[in-house]
C-alpha cells in the first residue's frame, strides 16, 4: 500500500468515526434541555437566578443564626443606625431590624409563592376547560372573565379582606382569587391550539373522558407559557400585597412583611432612612430578579425567540 493510498484511508477512516451514531440519533434532546441550554446562555436570568436564591436563603435560613429575635424588643435603645452589634440598625422600638427584614422576606415571599398557586389552580383549569369544550361553554366561561377584568380587583380584595378579617390566608386565597385572569386567558389560547392534534383526536377515539384528556394530555403541554406567566406572577403579587400592608389591610402586627416595614420606614423617613432603605432594596430586587428571570424562561421556552 503506497503512502497516498494509505492517506485516502486514515482520512475516510476519521470521517466515518466523526458522524454520529445510532446511539447518539437516539439521545436527542427534549424541549426542557434545550430551554435549559437556552437559559444558561441567558447570563441575565442566570444572575437574577442566583441573587434571587441567595435572597431566599437570606430570609428562610438567616434568622437562625442571628442571636436577636425579630419581636426582642428596647425601648431604652430606641431606633440606632447599623453598627456592628445590628448590622441594619434597629427601628423605633429597638428590634433588631435585619431579623425583621428576613422575617418580612419569608412572609412576602410566602405569600406570592401561595397566592401565584391559587392562581395557577384556578386559571390552568378554568382556561383549559373552556379551550376545550368551546362553543357556547367557552363563549359563557369567557363573558365571565371579560366581566372580571372589569371590576377594580384592588377594591375587590379590599372588600373581601373588611367583610372576612386580616387573617393570614385570606390575604392568600383573596390575592390569588383576582390574579388567575390572565392565567386562564393564556392557557385557553393554548389549548384551542392543541385540541385538533392528533394526539388529541386519537385519545378521543379512545373513549376517554374529557376530564383526562384535559389534564393528561392538554395542560402538559401548555405548562411552558404557565411557568413564565407564574415567574412574572410572583413579583405582581408581592407588589400587591406589599400595597395593602401599606394601606394597613394585609399583614397584621406583630407579624411583618415587606410591605409593613416599608409602611413603618416611611413614616420616619426624615430621621430615620435605613428603616425604609433597607426592606426597600431587599424588596426591589426581589422584584427586579424575578422579572428579569421570567424574561428568560420566556425566551428560553419559547424557540423562536432564541437568537441561534
Amino acid at each position: 500500500m503506497t503512502a497516498r493510498t494509505a492517506k485516502m484511508v486514515e482520512g475516510a477512516e476519521s470521517r466515518i468515526s466523526s458522524q454520529p451514531t445510532a446511539d447518539d440519533l437516539e439521545k436527542g434532546s427534549s424541549l426542557w434541555s434545550d430551554a435549559w441550554h437556552r437559559l444558561k446562555r441567558n447570563r441575565l436570568a442566570m444572575i437574577s437566578l442566583f441573587i434571587f436564591f441567595g435572597i431566599v436563603l437570606f430570609c428562610v435560613i438567616g434568622p437562625f443564626f442571628s442571636p436577636h429575635d425579630a419581636q426582642e424588643q428596647d425601648l431604652l435603645k430606641g431606633a440606632l443606625g447599623p453598627s456592628a452589634q445590628h448590622w441594619f440598625g434597629t427601628d423605633t422600638l429597638g428590634r433588631d431590624l435585619m431579623v425583621r427584614t428576613m422575617e418580612g422576606g419569608r412572609i412576602s415571599l410566602l405569600v406570592g409563592l401561595v397566592a401565584t398557586l391559587v392562581a395557577l389552580a384556578i386559571g390552568v383549569i378554568y382556561g383549559a376547560t373552556a379551550g376545550y369544550l368551546g362553543g357556547r361553554v367557552d363563549a359563557v366561561m369567557m363573558r365571565i372573565v371579560d366581566t372580571l377584568y372589569a371590576l377594580p380587583f384592588t377594591i375587590f380584595v379590599i372588600l373581601l379582606m373588611v367583610a372576612f378579617g386580616r387573617s393570614l390566608w385570606l390575604i392568600f386565597v383573596a390575592i390569588g382569587a383576582v390574579e388567575w385572569l390572565s392565567m386562564a386567558r393564556i392557557v385557553r389560547a393554548g389549548v384551542i391550539g392543541l385540541k385538533k392534534q392528533e394526539f388529541v383526536e386519537a385519545a378521543v377515539s379512545l373513549g376517554y373522558s374529557h376530564s383526562r384528556i384535559i389534564v393528561r394530555h392538554l395542560i402538559p403541554n401548555v405548562l411552558g407559557p404557565v411557568i413564565v406567566i407564574a415567574t412574572l406572577t410572583v413579583p405582581a403579587v408581592m407588589l400587591l400585597e406589599a400595597f395593602l400592608s401599606f394601606l394597613g389591610l394585609g399583614v397584621q402586627p406583630p407579624n411583618a412583611s415587606w410591605g409593613v416595614l416599608i409602611n413603618e420606614g416611611q413614616q420616619n423617613m426624615d430621621i430615620y432612612p435605613w428603616l425604609l432603605i433597607l426592606p426597600a432594596f431587599f424588596f426591589a430586587l426581589t422584584l427586579f430578579t424575578l422579572n428579569f428571570l421570567g424574561d428568560g424562561l420566556r425566551d428560553a421556552l419559547d424557540p423562536k425567540s432564541s437568537k441561534d
